[in-house]
């Protein structure tokens, strides 16, 4: 009844028993769980707030970005329309800009594949480490 009431700290680890120093490892894995994830999920919120930034800001620089392209191909459309038949310079841009995009869409899907998904790899990392150290632990 007695070392039930002391504390953990109260009882040198030589002389607890079996039973109290696998439940204390079991607490201990317990919080850790917790803490790591804990960890894990405060990562994922940064990573997704500067996601939201980033692609708001994406956003506003496409509209800006399609504005201006128009322009230019309207420009591009007069100026070689002097050289050659309005229609025919339309088509010739048209088909330059239907160029460009599919070169630009194969660079972005090839991009996309390379990134990671978005996981919290320090929290992955530190759980990985906890882990090999209590089976480290373990093993002595």
């Amino acid at each position: 009844m007695v070392d039930q009431v002391q504390g953990m700290h109260d009882v040198p680890q030589s002389q607890r028993s079996t039973a109290e120093l696998i439940r204390d490892l079991g607490d201990q894995v317990t919080r850790l769980i917790r803490t790591e994830m804990r960890v894990a999920q405060r990562e994922l919120q940064r990573k997704g707030k500067e996601a939201g930034k980033g692609a708001g800001l994406l956003g506003t620089a496409a509209v800006f970005g399609l504005l201006g392209s128009g322009t230019v191909v309207a420009g591009g459309v007069l100026l070689l329309g002097q050289a050659v038949a309005p229609w025919l310079s339309a088509v010739i841009i048209g088909a330059g800009l239907l160029g460009l995009a599919g070169v630009t869409a194969l660079v972005a899907r090839s991009r996309i594949r390379v990134s990671a998904p978005p996981l919290p790899e320090d929290a992955i990392d530190g759980a990985a480490r906890d882990i090999e150290s209590v089976k480290e632990a373990a093993r002595k």
